[in-house]
């Protein structure tokens, strides 16, 4: 038998996947004991409650703390560059990460823990899209100016990471990114 480690990551696997086929409310604790290969006691043994279980796939495979440093992605002199690259950093579009984004957004109106995450994560890659605009870009920004340009470009990879579980045609970042660099770098009057 496998280590309490790996039985608690099974159980994580097996719940991810069920919730995003039916939905938290449908899946049952049985069956996410039976896709993980774990007796159903072994489930509240690591996980209490089921909303337990929903909490520690936010927090463990989905975090809402900045998954880079600016000066990681921040190109001086280049706010495009910088952005795509913050993008690429953020893996939000990941395929890995669908099974997870189509649990967040179909559980987001409905759990408040998911909201709570997704704000926390939504506020979390709005700050550190300012930290990347102020390193990127060679002159003092508007504070106003710099909000505005991170809450949309924070809109197009939240909107890219919900369209890729369709597996539909995303927005473009590059262009997005483009298009908020020129609105910062040209003259606001």
């Amino acid at each position: 038998m496998g280590t309490s480690t790996s039985r608690r990551e099974r159980i994580l696997d097996a719940a991810e996947a069920q919730f995003a086929g039916g939905g938290f409310a449908a899946t049952g604790t049985t069956a996410i004991a039976d896709g993980a290969g774990v007796p159903k006691g072994l489930v509240f043994y690591y996980f209490p409650r089921k909303v337990d279980i929903l909490r520690a796939l936010l927090a463990e495979r989905l975090p809402s703390h900045p998954l880079c440093e600016p000066a990681e992605v921040a190109r001086p002199g280049d706010p495009v560059a910088s952005l795509v690259a913050l993008a690429r950093a953020l893996g939000l579009g990941r395929h890995e990460s669908i099974v997870l984004r189509t649990i967040i957004w179909r559980e987001s109106g409905t759990h408040p823990e998911v909201r709570e995450h997704l704000q926390a994560l939504r506020e979390s890659i709005l700050e550190l899209t300012e930290r990347v605009l102020d390193a990127a870009i060679e002159h003092k920004i508007d504070p106003v100016r710099r909000r505005q340009a991170a809450q949309t470009f924070v809109a197009v990879v939240m909107d890219q990471a919900n369209t890729q579980r369709f597996e539909g045609a995303g927005p473009d970042v590059a262009g997005a990114a483009q298009i908020i660099s020129s609105a910062l770098t040209s003259d606001p009057a």
